[in-house]
């Protein structure tokens, strides 16, 4: 019986010894660990975590949004005070332009980006005039140059008065203001801009923005001058708002920057993300203005309309034979695609030309210095 037990225990450590057996075993662990079931209690705890994260966001949107919009709604049609800055902002210029025919005594700052037509338009009217003024270059990333001011836009343009230091906000409001302060200059340039309050509005779309009044109207403290009329001063103010209102949005959005102030970093996110995100404004502008499928065409339609306009006066000008505000507006904002393709085309395929190359000669040559009286 001894000798059966031996044998058989003999017979059993050869058996496990064989080949077979040796693969039998592998395989039946490696089929017991893959049929073992994963643990789920980790990813299960991730998911409820990143819900209930995700509901806290939606909660606390969906309630700062409806605090917004309660805000927004009890400020509607109440004007929005402007303060006076007891300080310049110190924000050390990009650069200066200094005019050898300046005499109107103005200590100004432009807020701006080199290539928005709307800070061109700004600085074609000081370069016409021969008025000097600093320029801030505004970093479009994150703004940093203008953290001082609740409006963040640009052209902010800041005016040194009695007290302090103006911001007047808004293009065409900046215009008006200065225009306004050109015609008699013993007015002060900070009661000129009362003048121009702050509203705030929701516009057709239920959007919340602030809305300045009279932006194209100037201010005169007393009769009219005498080389205007009042047909002159409403054409002029009918093209100035047909140029912010029509003709900018025809412009092809243009992704050229004035790169040089800006670090290296920025400049790699404005060419690289630029041009896509340029590409979509464009698309958007297009169905939103309902210009044509080849934009182009519209841009061409909108030139033609004003030269014609000019042509039916019989001037050189839309002032006549010295240039008004809408005649600066018009070519501010064509300044700002200067050199691009588009303005290249609109030179071959309208007659523009002529008209730009005058207004060139006149705004290089400050020739509104001559016209102001004092």
């Amino acid at each position: 019986m001894a000798v059966f037990r031996k044998s058989t225990r003999l017979s059993c450590y050869f058996l496990n010894k064989t080949p077979l057996t040796h693969h039998l075993k592998l395989t039946k662990s490696f089929r017991t660990v893959v049929q073992e079931p994963k643990p789920t209690r980790g990813l299960l705890k991730t998911s409820i975590i990143g819900a209930l994260v995700g509901t806290a966001i939606g909660t606390g949107y969906a309630f700062w949004k409806i605090e917004r919009d309660r805000k927004n709604l009890s400020l509607e049609g109440s004007e929005l005070p402007v303060q006076l800055l007891k300080y310049k902002p110190p924000i050390t210029p990009s650069r200066r332009i200094l005019s050898p025919v300046d005499a109107t005594g103005l200590k100004l700052t432009l807020f701006q980006y080199q290539s928005c037509p709307f800070c061109c338009k700004v600085r074609t009217f000081l370069d016409y005039y021969g008025i000097s003024y600093d320029v801030v270059e505004v970093d479009p990333v994150l703004r940093r140059e203008i953290s001082w001011s609740p409006y963040r836009k640009v052209p902010i343009l800041v005016a040194k008065v009695d007290g302090g230091y103006r911001p007047l906000n808004d293009s065409s409001m900046i215009v008006s203001v200065l225009a306004s302060y050109l015609t008699d200059m013993s007015n002060n340039l900070n009661d000129l801009a009362q003048y121009y309050p702050v509203i705030a509005m929701n516009d057709e779309g239920g959007k919340f923005k602030q809305e300045i009044i009279n932006k194209y109207f100037l201010m005169y403290q007393g009769e009219i001058p005498k080389d205007r009329t009042l047909d002159d001063i409403m054409e002029e103010r009918k093209w100035r708002k047909w140029a912010d209102e029509v003709l900018v949005h025809t412009l092809s959005p243009n992704v050229y920057r004035t790169l040089e102030y800006f670090p290296t970093w920025e400049r790699k996110i404005m060419i690289n993300v630029g041009a896509w995100a340029m590409w979509m404004i464009g698309k958007r502008l297009q169905k939103r203005h309902h210009l044509k499928t080849n934009v182009r065409e519209s841009f061409y339609d909108e030139l033609n309309h004003w030269l014609k306009a000019i042509d039916a006066r019989g001037s050189t000008f839309m002032g006549g034979n010295n240039p008004d505000l809408s005649d600066l507006a018009v070519y501010g904002i064509l300044r700002s695609i200067e050199g691009c393709q588009a303005f290249k085309d609109a030179l071959e395929h309208t007659k523009l030309s002529s008209w730009y190359q005058a207004m060139t000669e006149r705004v290089n040559n400050h020739a509104g210095a001559s016209l102001l009286t004092g």
